[in-house]
């Protein structure tokens, strides 16, 4: 089915989050005859249940019955809805194309150029960053999808789109079939969703399904350092691109077009651009290794998407970061203040600690999701002068530090920013990283890391 066929059409739309609510918003634009699904009552879905109704769609909140999903001529699924649910197989087996948000999207606006990126990892920073870059190369670019900004909300704008940088998560990219990237980008694989996937190597076949509709002309950007990664570019059907912070691709690295090596102070491009083309780094925003790993791949995105070198430079040097990831707050009296609520786990800390070399007063804590503390507590040694708890988790990581570092026992995270000031030094950077959830004490990591900013401001 092409959106041209989408008016009168029969579609169902399975899952009300944002995603599918903005699908159901653009396929009622198109024409089409709505039945929404979803196991929340009206009374649950409040304001969502009101809007389907002035719209005129169908909603049916409860699992759909026998027959309900065949009757329509396409249905589109929310990412959070797993594709293996016996009434999508059933419509599929009835010969009911069943399509992802972003595959919908996607068919609407394939005259624009779409950049994809997805990896375990770093995805959200590098599509902004990405983003930033288009913009500042002059074009109107859309950035969203898993990022926040759903997909579809880019086909429902009245003016054009230069570009479209998207953010694709692996359940999004199970859904998707015609949707071709000009540019696709994968930064990672280590484990995660083992609950949704049977093993390793299905969550990479996920994720290697970005490219699965590329052609000859169009181009992959990958990570070099990543054994998996690169086994998975060997089917890629465009040019290969790389990126490393060694400089030396794994041994069974795919042939590489060009690649984007690592140096102090930021990297330069191998058979890429113009003959030794190089970028600087000195945007706190984008300081740690794993961030010269995202600005690499979206400078590669970029340039290999038609953006002048100078204005990817430029793009580098005013790219602001996003709230909660390593986020500089202030620097007051030499001390600078650090944003991490996003580090809900240890290796998310791990990754920030790797970015700084020392004098570091750390704040962490909070609902504890039973990992040991170890690693961080080793990563930190010789770096971390002082650890500040607050919390559920606070007596167990008071034990991990416990001859390596100091602990201070503040309970909460007012106390905590308090004791901070009075503890550091000019020079110092406080980091607020928790290692931990934050539903003991907060709503979420957003509003951690509001208080903290805060608390940090009013000093």
């Amino acid at each position: 089915m092409t959106p041209d066929l989408l008016r009168d059409s029969k579609v169902a739309v399975y899952g009300l989050a944002k995603s599918g609510v903005a699908a159901i918003r653009l396929l009622v634009e198109k024409g089409a005859r709505v039945t929404a699904v979803d196991a929340r009552s009206p009374e649950a879905l409040g304001a969502t249940a009101r809007e389907l109704e002035a719209l005129g769609v169908t909603l049916v909140t409860a699992p759909p019955a026998p027959g309900l999903l065949e009757a329509h001529q396409l249905v589109v699924v929310s990412p959070g809805v797993p594709l293996a649910l016996p009434e999508l197989q059933a419509a599929r087996r009835a010969g009911v194309p069943v399509w992802g948000e972003v595959e919908l999207a996607g068919r609407c606006l394939a005259h624009v150029p779409l950049f994809g990126i997805t990896g375990t990892n770093g995805k959200s920073t590098t599509t902004a960053l990405t983003g930033e870059l288009f913009a500042q190369g002059g074009g109107r670019t859309f950035v969203g999808g898993n990022l926040g900004r759903p997909f579809t909300e880019a086909a429902l704008t009245p003016e054009g789109w230069d570009a479209l940088v998207v953010e694709l998560s692996s359940f999004q990219l199970e859904g998707i079939d015609a949707l071709r990237p000009r540019g696709a980008a994968l930064l990672n694989l280590t484990p995660d969703h083992i609950d949704r996937y049977a093993d390793h190597a299905a969550y990479g076949a996920a994720k290697a399904r970005i490219w699965r509709a590329q052609r000859d002309a169009d181009f992959v950007v990958v990570n070099a350092d990543d054994a998996d990664v690169m086994r998975l570019a060997e089917s890629a059907p465009g040019r290969v691109y790389g990126f490393s912070l060694t400089g030396q691709p794994v041994a069974d690295a795919p042939r590489l077009v060009g690649l984007a090596v690592a140096r102090p102070g930021g990297f330069l491009f191998e058979g890429v651009g113009e003959p030794g083309e190089a970028f600087t780094l000195t945007n706190r925003a984008l300081r740690g290794g794993h961030n010269t790993q995202n600005a690499m791949a979206a400078a590669l995105l970029a340039r290999l998407g038609g953006v002048p070198h100078a204005a990817v430079q430029a793009g580098l040097d005013r790219y602001p970061g996003l709230p909660h990831r390593l986020e500089s707050v202030r620097v007051l009296e030499g001390v600078e203040w650090v944003n991490d609520s996003k580090a809900t786990n240890v290796d998310s800390v791990l990754v920030a600690l790797r970015a700084f070399s020392r004098d570091v007063v750390l704040i962490a804590g909070g609902k504890g999701k039973g990992a040991p503390y170890a690693p961080m507590v080793e990563e930190g040694r010789g770096k971390v002068k002082a650890v500040l708890t607050i919390g559920q988790d606070a007596p167990l990581l008071a034990e991990a530090y416990t001859g390596v570092a100091p602990v201070h026992a503040c309970g909460t995270l007012e106390e905590a920013v308090r004791q901070a000031r009075a503890l550091a030094r000019a020079g110092d950077t406080i980091l607020l990283s928790p290692a931990c959830a934050s539903y003991d004490q907060f709503q979420n990591f957003e509003h951690r890391g509001d208080t903290f900013k805060r608390l940090v401001g009013e000093l």
